[in-house]
């Protein structure tokens, strides 16, 4: 009888595959990749080697939970969402590296696009407005700058997807009769899918003249019939049916049983992204958010929700570690935060890569405001975790007037979660408790409950509304004279953060 879920969650920066008995979390092997940057606003990185950390991680987790394949009911998939991959059908091999989900080469396509219409040109097709974050330019591009990719495409050698395309395509046998799909979040985000229809939509491909074929078959985002099973001379070395496919914040959506019209949830990660469950009917937004799909479980409705993306949340932790060297950890940023009871007057705005919800601005870049001879590198640490805060108030605040909900409370999770200095911050900003569930790692959750649907090792949504915990909350502490000083101190930066490029 088997015992586990194996779920697979490829992020922005490593791959972890954890296997979830019917309550928690019991084995997990986590491998970073390399972050390719060959210019400025260039992003990529090597699909090979993800492929090959994803092996690697299937059968070091396996080991350490002394597991069989005979063990594992189904196999499910989160995924960074917008990264997108050309490939060879023939070879398996990729035309190139996967431009990431941060990449702002594809400024100039996304100019072009909207000088008839502006940005919101195609929103009501696809529920986005025209932005670098999206996966449909970053296809032309590679179309239209990689020598011989169009060709191929026309000739039906060229195969492109999102990370989920390519790693189940890898995982059902790749060049020998691998299966290439997506499932309908993530093909919501590629800027290509019509959100009613849940297809490619035509008028989508001829403008970015990308050929329907070289495009994977969407799906639901839980099913047992679509996208068959693994190979046994594959990391699980077994037939093992892969049937759970989400993108990585619908699958956190989901990992937060978020299933009611008014649930939201954010998750603290690279970026951060919230996302609110808006029910059976797309919601336009008209603040600078996204309408997109939240999941479709087998033959039932889709239920779509409101995003909205951050680009550099827990990035900028790194970018004090790496590019500054004042923390030698992630980690280190509490204690040194903590050092001081606020950030010294400075605001830090992290727009490396222009500004996402609800700004939508490329041409912004980072900032650090109001820098006096006081400021020392543990301001600069708690300037950092406030700007998560803060950019994460600006999006709570569009999603509710584009709702009409009051949230009572936000649901949060991913690695920052643990960073209770910015939790109870941004309790006091949004004015509103935050609360962290026990198992905070919803994404790799979400994977694992989409496939574990498809298969009845979950019988129904509700078994998995059992399995919902908190582990911590806090509530608002701060005066709301102080939080309105800080917003408007917040607004000037992000202000001054606008038209540098």
């Amino acid at each position: 009888m088997p015992r586990y879920i194996a779920s697979i969650d490829q992020g922005t920066t490593s791959t972890r595959c954890i296997l979830f008995d019917l309550t928690s979390p019991v084995a997990a092997a986590q491998k970073e990749h390399r972050q390719i940057l060959p210019q400025a606003g260039w992003v990529e990185h090597d699909a090979m080697e993800i492929w090959q950390r994803t092996q690697e991680v299937i059968r070091e987790a396996m080991e350490k939970g002394g597991a069989k394949a005979s063990d594992i009911a189904a196999v499910g998939i989160a995924n960074q969402r917008e990264t997108v991959v050309v490939w060879d059908r023939r070879t398996g091999r990729p035309y190139g590296n996967a431009i990431v989900w941060q990449d702002t080469r594809t400024k100039p396509i996304i100019d072009e696009l909207a000088r008839d219409g502006g940005i919101d040109r195609f929103r009501a097709i696809t529920g986005l407005p025209l932005a670098t974050y999206f996966s449909g330019p970053k296809i032309q591009w590679i179309l239209d700058n990689v020598a011989g990719v169009r060709e191929a495409a026309e000739r039906g050698d060229a195969l492109a997807g999102t990370i989920d395309s390519w790693l189940i395509w890898n995982l059902t046998g790749g060049p020998d009769g691998g299966s290439h799909v997506t499932d309908v979040t993530n093909a919501s985000r590629t800027m290509l899918m019509n959100l009613a229809t849940l297809e490619w939509h035509e008028a989508m491909l001829a403008a970015m003249r990308i050929p329907r074929a070289m495009l994977p078959r969407i799906t639901a985002s839980s099913d047992a019939r679509s996208w068959g099973t693994t190979r046994k001379d594959g990391p699980f070395a077994a037939e093992i049916p892969v049937c759970g496919n989400l993108g990585d914040q619908q699958a956190a959506l989901v990992g937060q049983t978020c299933f009611d019209v008014g649930d939201s949830k954010n998750t603290y990660g690279t970026g951060c992204f919230m996302l609110l469950n808006t029910g059976t009917v797309p919601v336009q937004s008209s603040s600078g958010l996204v309408t997109t799909v939240a999941y479709k479980l087998g033959d039932a409705a889709a239920i779509y929700a409101l995003e909205g993306s951050i680009a550099v949340t827990g990035a900028l932790v790194q970018w004090l570690r790496d590019n500054l060297g004042i923390i030698g950890s992630s980690a280190e940023i509490e204690t040194l935060a903590s050092q001081v009871p606020d950030s010294g007057g400075i605001c830090l705005v992290p727009a490396f890569s222009g500004l996402f919800a609800p700004y939508w601005r490329s041409d912004a870049r980072g900032i650090i405001a109001g820098l006096t001879r006081y400021t020392n590198k543990a301001h600069l640490a708690r300037a950092a975790l406030e700007a998560t805060a803060f950019q994460t108030h600006d999006v709570f605040a569009a999603m509710e007037k584009d709702s009409g909900i009051v949230a009572k409370s936000l649901n949060v999770d991913g690695g920052m979660v643990v960073n209770e200095l910015l939790m109870q911050f941004q309790s006091d900003i949004l004015g509103t408790p935050v609360v962290r569930p026990r198992i905070t790692e919803t994404t790799a959750l979400g994977g694992a409950y989409a496939a574990g649907l498809a298969v009845g090792f979950w019988k129904s949504i509700d078994d998995l509304r059992v399995n919902w915990q908190i582990d911590k909350q806090w509530t608002p502490r701060m005066d709301a004279s102080r939080r309105e000083a800080l917003f408007a101190q917040w607004a000037k930066a992000i202000e001054r953060s606008m038209g540098w490029v």
